[in-house]
């Protein structure tokens, strides 16, 4: 069973209304509808390009941590963001890239 963490936030009347009244409809509760939202809101997000640069970008920066990364983007997406931040990283490396596109 997964772990659970309590949330709280502040959203539209509006929002939250459509939110009960498709929990009723589904005979689910608010969360369980909430939860299913957020899921596929970030599964979504995570497969867009601009997305996918964002956390690049932020992992390159160090405001990501591989884990987290991973937990965004998936293993094998986490695992390239990784290898580039390394080959970029070196120094000799990025001189003989720096090189070649001079050239």
């Amino acid at each position: 069973m997964s772990s659970s963490t309590r949330v709280h936030f502040r959203a539209p009347e509006r929002l939250i209304e459509q939110a009960d009244a498709l929990a009723v409809a589904e005979d689910k509760n608010r969360t369980d509808v909430l939860v299913e939202a957020l899921r596929a809101y970030l599964s979504n997000a995570s497969n867009e390009e601009a997305v996918q640069q964002a956390i690049a970008d932020a992992y390159y920066e160090d405001r990501l941590d591989f884990a987290q990364t991973k937990a965004i983007v998936g293993t094998e997406t986490a695992q390239n963001f990784r290898l580039l931040k390394q080959q970029l990283s070196d120094e000799t490396l990025s001189e003989e890239l720096a090189d070649a596109i001079d050239e």
